[in-house]
């Protein structure tokens, strides 16, 4: 069955449009929110008056890119969540509407799971069943994925995201909005065994990393306190320390996952897997434990419509659509 979509994902700061035509991905285009920076995180209102004035442009952009015209869509896809109320709803809207105007079906897509699914954009790609570990600002979770569309959460972090932990990190150092890339260049310099952080050890496969961001910031009031210049004197060996302990907590609990499943092929999506250290440890650990590991394109780790679309595109296949009716959901479970 032939298919031409149109996907919109407007989940937090980034306002993106992508068109995928029969399973490949023709454009994807992502307007980014600069204005957050001043404030040191997102701010929910801010971001989504900024999705109201990029939608358009982005859409347009999208769909010139792919050289096609609106009339020759064959579905809309939209982020329903999880996410930002604010944010998804301007997205969500303008789908439906959309959508409705052309008189072509409408496809709600999991946030969570498009991450997953954006392995299947290029090549190689992964074989059911395997792990993912997504890790993002809002999300970590261990999933079992089944098939396309069939998926389990076998852990989760029962407080912050790992993500959090990078930026709230970041920031405890001085380090500018957003601080998780920018605590990963200057880690990529240091020592990481110079210092040491705890790793929480949660019961199953669940996370907590609320523990590790007390011990930071207990950590750089103690150090300075005795010495005001030791955060800058000591960065790039801070930075490597905490991004360690981090990547630990992670990795400990994929490795029981794979471990007591039986299950050898891996992979990792969401923002957080852009990490230059996580990337590097999951394919020393693919050596270790004969792993054959998966990781996403940087452009589609982080939020962007390519992998709402190629998400909307198996769905589309199955004839899973939704209605009218659909509106946004922030704390959106992934469906098994």
């Amino acid at each position: 069955m032939n298919s031409i979509i149109l996907a919109i994902e407007s989940s937090c700061d980034d306002t993106s449009a992508a068109v995928i035509i029969d399973g490949k991905i023709r454009a994807n285009i992502v307007a980014t929110q600069a204005i957050h920076e001043k404030y040191g995180g997102v701010v929910p209102e801010l971001a989504s008056r900024a999705h109201e004035q990029n939608i358009i442009p982005v859409v347009s952009q999208a769909l010139h890119t792919a050289n096609i015209t609106k009339s020759e869509l064959n579905a809309v896809a939209f982020t329903r969540g999880p996410g930002l109320l604010g944010a998804l709803l301007v997205g969500c809207s303008f789908a439906k509407s959309f959508a409705l105007g052309l008189g072509i079906p409408l496809i709600e897509v999991n946030h969570m799971q498009a991450h997953i699914l954006a392995h299947f954009i290029d090549d190689p790609k992964p074989k059911f069943p395997f792990l993912c570990l997504t890790v993002s600002g809002g999300h970590t979770q261990i999933v079992l994925v089944k098939n396309y569309l069939e998926m389990q959460v076998l852990g989760q972090t029962t407080d912050d995201a790992v993500g959090e932990a990078f930026d709230k990190s970041a920031k405890l150092l001085g380090l500018p909005y957003p601080g998780g890339p920018l605590l990963d260049k200057m880690a990529q310099t240091g020592n990481p065994d110079k210092y040491s952080f705890p790793i929480v050890i949660m019961p199953g496969y669940d996370y907590s990393f609320s523990g590790i961001k007390t011990a930071i910031l207990n950590f750089v009031n103690k150090n300075t306190q005795a010495q005001p210049n030791f955060i800058a004197e000591n960065l790039p060996d801070i930075c490597a320390s905490i991004q360690k302990a981090l990547i630990q907590t992670l990795m400990k609990k994929l490795v029981s996952a794979a471990q007591e499943t039986g299950i050898k092929e891996i992979g990792i999506a969401g923002g957080v897997s852009a990490n230059s250290g996580l990337r590097q440890t999951i394919q020393d650990y693919a050596e270790k434990y004969h792993w054959n590991t998966y990781l996403p394109a940087f452009e589609y780790c982080t939020d962007n419509a390519a992998m709402i679309a190629i998400t909307a595109h198996y769905k589309y296949m199955a004839g899973r659509f939704t209605n009218q009716y659909a509106s946004p959901d922030p704390r959106m479970k992934i469906a098994l």
